[in-house]
């Protein structure tokens, strides 16, 4: 489905990745695109990095307090929003992604306006094992919790996001803060109706690269992430089932009932 109505720009959550975000924007110039970076509560070194790198299309916001990756991101998709734009690319400051995929990204964005175009990863021997590891258990429960496999890859942070869904799912309910976010908000907008399309794009963890990931703590809130969505998805289908036992309805209808429900 190709449509007019389609006004992108990119946010870039940072947390102390000031000394990367100069190559990040540099690979993302030729694109023309504006850059919405929200600095979650940085150090001063990194203040004066991204003050550095303000230019015409750069905005930089701040917030006062570090309040982790989700919150940075549904802070630049609100300003986005403010400013009239329609989707969002969002991508990590870390240099992590393959910012030259961001053509691809955004012309199937166009094509498919509705849906949450999300990268799927090629990693390189560069990527820490635990973290390998820990996304093959992510994605057996988003399996479970859609009861789809549709779902390719819930944990890339290289996405576009049509901002009207997102945004109303954002204000209907809490979503994950922090490393629990990416996978949360993918898995909720599946229940409410919005379709997740996949590219592959290759992912690069650099040498000298910052990563804010606590092996212990995000771990915990990502266990908890998916109980919270576990329980919810069985509260939905044991209401559908209770639903189809007393009025028949069919299965078509039961599993809108659940997506309504775990919305």
């Amino acid at each position: 489905m190709l449509t007019s109505d389609f006004s992108p720009c990119v946010v870039i959550p940072c947390y102390n990745h000031g000394a990367m975000m100069a190559s990040v924007l540099a690979r993302l110039a030729s694109y023309n695109l504006p850059v919405i970076i929200v600095d979650d509560g940085s150090d001063a070194l990194t203040q004066q990095q991204l003050a550095n790198l303000r230019a015409e299309k750069v905005t930089v916001l701040r917030l006062l307090q570090n309040q982790g990756k989700g919150a940075a991101v549904i802070h630049g998709l609100r300003a986005a929003a403010a400013q009239g734009f329609t989707h969002v690319l969002q991508l990590d400051a870390d240099g992590q992604h393959q910012v030259e995929d961001s053509p691809a990204m955004l012309a199937e964005a166009r094509r498919y306006p509705h849906c949450l175009i999300s990268g799927r990863p090629l990693y390189d021997d560069s990527i820490p094992k635990a973290r390998l590891y820990g996304r093959y258990i992510t994605h057996f429960w988003v399996w479970i919790e859609t009861l789809s496999f549709s779902i390719k890859d819930s944990m890339c942070g290289f996405r576009v996001y049509p901002l009207a869904p997102t945004l109303a799912l954002c204000s209907q309910r809490p979503i994950g803060q922090r490393m629990d976010f990416d996978t949360e908000i993918m898995v909720r907008l599946y229940w409410q109706g919005t379709a997740s399309r996949f590219l592959r794009t290759r992912v690069t963890y650099p040498e000298t690269g910052v990563s804010h990931f606590d092996a212990l703590h995000d771990n915990l809130r990502i266990s908890w992430m998916h109980t919270r969505l576990f329980l919810a998805c069985c509260r939905a289908y044991h209401a559908c089932w209770r639903c189809a036992a007393n009025r028949r309805t069919g299965l078509a209808s039961r599993s809108g009932v659940a997506r309504r429900v775990c919305a």
